[in-house]
């Protein structure tokens, strides 16, 4: 499994990489191998401001449908439209060209409640 040690992570299994003021948003390896074969990712949230915690779009896999829940607060700016067409990017590449949205975050101090990757290794028994 793969927890890469320069990003950020929650309990729901989304990623977080800063730069800046920016973040770039995705799901863990972890939790696109619990998923299965992601199948649609659905993101209608570019341009809306959202708060820490609340749904940004959900990932529908041959087994399941999940939310997707924003890990900090602020403005959803770049949704990544290969995954309409490609979703099972998320599978193939979750780190990297399979991310789901980009944010202006409206408060950095948030980071400090997101988990390293060995707090996240913890959560899930890696």
């Amino acid at each position: 499994m793969n927890i890469p040690a320069d990003l950020k992570y929650t309990k729901d299994h989304e990623w977080v990489k800063i730069d800046g003021d920016e973040a770039t948003i995705g799901v863990t390896d972890y939790a696109q191998g619990e998923l299965g074969d992601v199948v649609y990712v659905e993101i209608e949230t570019e341009g809306e401001s959202l708060d820490q915690e609340e749904v940004f779009g959900t990932v529908e896999a041959v087994k399941t449908v999940s939310d997707l829940f924003m890990p900090l607060s602020g403005e959803v700016i770049a949704v990544n439209e290969k995954l309409a067409d490609e979703p099972d990017t998320v599978n193939k590449d979750p780190y990297g060209e399979g991310w789901m949205v980009k944010i202006k975050m409206s408060d950095a101090s948030q980071v400090d409640s997101l988990l390293s990757a060995d707090d996240y290794k913890g959560e899930v028994g890696a």
